[in-house]
Formats: structure tokens, C-alpha cells, sequence
């Protein structure tokens, strides 16, 4: 039992940031009670909380409410240490109020893209770029590059977990006769689209913590392209191989946009440019800038309500807060878990632990490289929020890097991603976490060779 409590906990330190920040930028020493009896409870809270998370597929339980109960009873148990310790409470507060910071600006970015998102869902947009692939009656191994290749095209704009699910759609209506088919098309997918949102701060929730934190600027992110293509390509041709040499039967789909797709795909853009500009131009948080683009939404939405007859009814269909309604509420709650979980046992003093054991001990670009592999079991969410909170101090180099490894590596596992676990719930029992591992060797192979691209091309640092 013993044994195992210390596997869990060197597991845990992975997930662990270290201090908060008082407004005011110093830095707040943490407690040191890692091996005190209440702060080995708060890290059985968490690891426990996580576990759940990990068996959604199978318990069906939704994942932010294990890590939200988990982070009330962390932060009990910080509280009574901290007055025990004889600590300010202010600094209590300030490390409190600087995870409410952190969360409130991704939370208000997400916010807005998701609901553009749906905005653009509701319209159709998607639909019919299904409905254009599944009428052009390509064959399997035809449909397995291209489906790959929107993914990893698309992710960057529209983020990976929603680009997986359209494209599974897709793999699952061609490919409803070919189980195997499937299977690999969706490991390609999921592949194609966390690569794709490797490169851009809009294609996955790590590279936009790293963007926010003004570690990197919006096109240094660009540097990891080439990388993040030979991530998708060295085991999508390898895959490939493998696909049925054969062609599905013939389908025909009419579907429609609706009024203001095009339009909303337009504004979308311009929230996109809106937010990079304040963040370069005005050196203001991008999240500003996205809440600017909502407004444009807003906008167009009344201008659709007054423009509409009573017998198209738009403004029924077209509510932008019924769009707001819609968001992945569930997704935006695990993220506060997360923080405030992570938040609580930093105070603690667990990932001063990690810095010195990972970041010291094996330097930072081995550490990087550790931290991309265990985002395959561990969610990468908490493990991109552990190191911009632990700060090791590292260049550009490095921090695309983590950027890189955290954003990919959850490609090797089903489990290690958003995309992978949506997939293997939208087509269950095709796409099992089985079937993904007797690929996670390939996959493997472009996880190293994406690293040493983005060596040879961007310089060790």
C-alpha cells in the first residue's frame, strides 16, 4: 500500500503548480507541508478526483464533478494549514486571487470561441463540408489523407476536440461497412488534429495557457509548424499502409447553409485578428480582445432579428445567447477544477518537489520531453498549468517545446486527449483505446521525430 501511495504521488507531482503571484508580482513562499498528514490528504483528494476523471468512459461521470468538489476540499485543507502555520491569510487570498485571474481569462476566451462555434454549427457550416465529402465518393485510403488533412488544417481555427468530432462524423457515415477503416481513420484524426492545434494558440487549450501568459508571442507559434506536420505525417503514412484498398458505397447528402453562415465564419475571423492585435499592437490579454469579437455577434444577431419576416422565424432559431447557453459548460468547470486543485496543492508545496526533481535534476529539455509522455495518462491541461506556474525560467526555445511535447503527446494514448476520448465515445466500440495502442509505436515515432525537427530548425536554445 505503501508502494503504491509513492507511485501515485510521483504522479501527482507531474500535475502540481508551485506558488500563486500577489497582484502586486512577488512571489509567495508556499507552506512546505507536503509530508504533513492534512497535505498528504489534499493530494489523495486530487488524485483520486483525477482517477474519476480518467474512467468517464467507463462510470460516465461528467469530469468537472470530481475535480470541482476536489478543489473545495483541497483549499479547506489549505485554509486550516495555512492557520495553523501561522501564515498572513492575505497571502492566502493573493494566491487564491491569482488562480481566479488565471482561470477567468481562459474561461472568457473559451467562452466566446465555443460559442462562435456553435453559432457556426447551427448554420450548417459543418454539415456541409460533411455532406460535400461523403458525395464526392472518395475511396478509404482517399478519405484517410483527406479527413487527416482538414483535421490538421482546421484545428488551428476551430480547436481539436471540436475538428475530431466532424471528422468522425464523416470517417463513421463513408465507413459505416469497414469497422477497420474507421478504426484507423480515427487515429488519424485524433493524430491530425492535436498536431494541427499544436501550432496556433486557437487549436488547443495548452498552447493558448502559454499564449495568455505572454510567454510566447501569437507568431512565434508559427516556428512549430514543420514540427508539428512531420508529428501528423510519420505515423499517418505508416498507417496507411493499412487502410482497405477499396471504396465505400456511393451516398448522396443535400445540405444546405443557412442565412449568416458565411457571414459568422467572417466574423469569427475578425474576433480572431481583433484578440492578436490587442495582444501585440496594445499588449492587452487576449481574452479582451475575444470578448470585443462577441460583440460582433452580438450585432449581427440583432441585425438578423430585425431583418427577418415572421414567417422565417430567424430570431428564434438565431439566439445568441441560446449559443452562449450551449457551450461546453462541462469542459469550462473542469478547467476551474483543475486550477484551483493544482493551485491549492502548489501552495502546499508539491511542485517545488517537481522543479527540483525534473527541471533541475534532468535539465529542461529532457524534463519537456517527460512531461509530453505523461500528458498521455495525465491530461495535458494540468500539466502545461503546473510548469507556467512553476516558471522554470526557460527561453522560447523551451517553452515551444512544452508547448510541442504537451500538445502532441496526448496523441499516443486515446485517453491523453479531448479528441481521443470524443471519438472513442462517438464511435464506441470501433475506436477503443485498444485499437488506438497498437498504433501508439508509430505514433510514438513522430512524437521524437516532431522533436527533433523543431531542433534542427528552431536551435536547441
Amino acid at each position: 500500500m505503501l508502494n503504491l501511495l509513492r507511485i501515485l504521488a510521483v504522479l501527482s507531482f507531474t500535475c502540481m503548480p508551485l506558488i500563486g503571484f500577489a497582484s502586486t508580482g512577488e512571489k509567495i513562499e508556499n507552506l512546505g507541508l507536503t509530508l504533513s498528514p492534512l497535505g498528504l490528504l489534499a493530494l489523495v483528494f486530487f488524485v483520486l478526483a483525477y482517477a474519476l476523471v480518467m474512467a468517464e468512459e467507463f462510470i460516465h461521470l461528467r469530469k468537472s464533478k470530481p475535480v470541482i468538489l476536489a478543489a473545495g476540499m483541497i483549499w479547506a485543507i489549505v485554509a486550516i494549514l495555512t492557520i495553523n502555520s501561522g501564515r498572513d491569510p492575505h497571502d492566502l487570498r493573493a494566491v487564491l486571487e491569482h488562480n481566479l485571474l488565471e482561470y477567468g481569462a481562459l474561461m472568457l476566451f473559451l467562452l466566446v470561441a465555443m460559442t462562435y462555434i456553435n453559432a457556426m454549427t447551427e448554420r450548417k457550416v459543418f454539415e456541409v463540408l460533411r455532406a460535400w465529402l461523403i458525395n464526392r465518393s472518395f475511396g478509404y485510403r482517399k478519405l484517410f489523407w483527406i479527413t487527416g488533412t482538414i483535421a490538421f488544417f482546421l484545428s488551428p481555427v476551430a480547436d481539436n476536440l471540436t475538428t475530431a468530432l466532424l471528422m468522425g462524423a464523416v470517417c463513421l457515415a463513408v465507413g459505416s461497412s469497414n469497422p477497420k477503416f474507421i478504426s484507423l481513420a480515427c487515429i488519424n484524426v485524433v493524430v491530425a488534429a492535436n498536431a494541427g492545434g499544436a501550432f496556433s494558440p486557437f487549436g488547443d487549450i495548452t498552447t493558448l495557457m502559454v499564449w495568455q501568459s505572454g510567454r510566447a508571442d501569437f507568431f512565434d507559434f508559427l516556428q512549430l509548424f514543420l514540427p508539428s506536420v512531420v508529428n501528423y505525417l510519420v505515423p499517418a503514412i505508416l498507417m496507411s499502409f493499412a487502410v482497405p484498398n477499396m471504396a465505400p458505397a456511393a451516398e448522396t447528402e443535400t445540405v444546405e447553409l443557412k442565412r449568416g453562415a458565411l457571414v459568422i465564419c467572417g466574423l469569427f475571423g475578425c474576433t480572431i485578428a481583433t484578440a492578436v492585435s490587442f495582444e501585440q499592437f496594445l499588449h492587452l490579454p487576449p481574452y479582451l480582445g475575444m470578448m470585443t469579437g462577441l460583440s460582433y455577434l452580438f450585432f449581427y444577431g440583432y441585425y438578423v432579428k430585425i431583418t427577418s419576416t415572421p414567417e422565417e422565424a430567424e430570431f428564434e432559431q438565431f439566439n445568441i445567447f441560446n449559443k452562449v447557453a450551449k457551450a461546453e459548460w462541462d469542459t469550462l468547470f473542469f478547467f476551474f477544477g483543475v486550477i484551483f486543485c493544482v493551485g491549492g496543492l502548489g501552495f502546499i508545496g508539491y511542485l517545488e518537489i517537481m522543479s527540483s526533481y525534473f527541471y533541475d535534476g534532468w535539465g529542461p529539455t529532457n524534463a519537456n520531453i517527460a512531461m509530453g509522455i505523461i500528458s498521455a495518462v495525465v491530461d495535458n491541461i494540468p500539466v502545461m498549468f503546473a510548469v507556467l506556474t512553476m516558471d522554470p525560467g526557460m527561453n522560447l526555445y523551451q517553452w515551444l517545446l512544452i508547448t510541442l511535447t504537451t500538445g502532441v503527446g496526448g496523441s499516443i494514448l486515446s485517453i491523453g486527449s479531448a479528441a481521443g476520448v470524443a471519438l472513442m465515445g462517438q464511435a464506441r466500440g470501433v475506436y477503443t483505446f485498444f485499437s488506438h495502442i497498437r498504433w501508439s509505436w508509430a505514433i510514438l515515432l513522430g512524437y521524437f521525430a516532431a522533436i527533433y525537427t523543431h531542433y534542427l530548425i528552431n536551435g536547441a536554445g
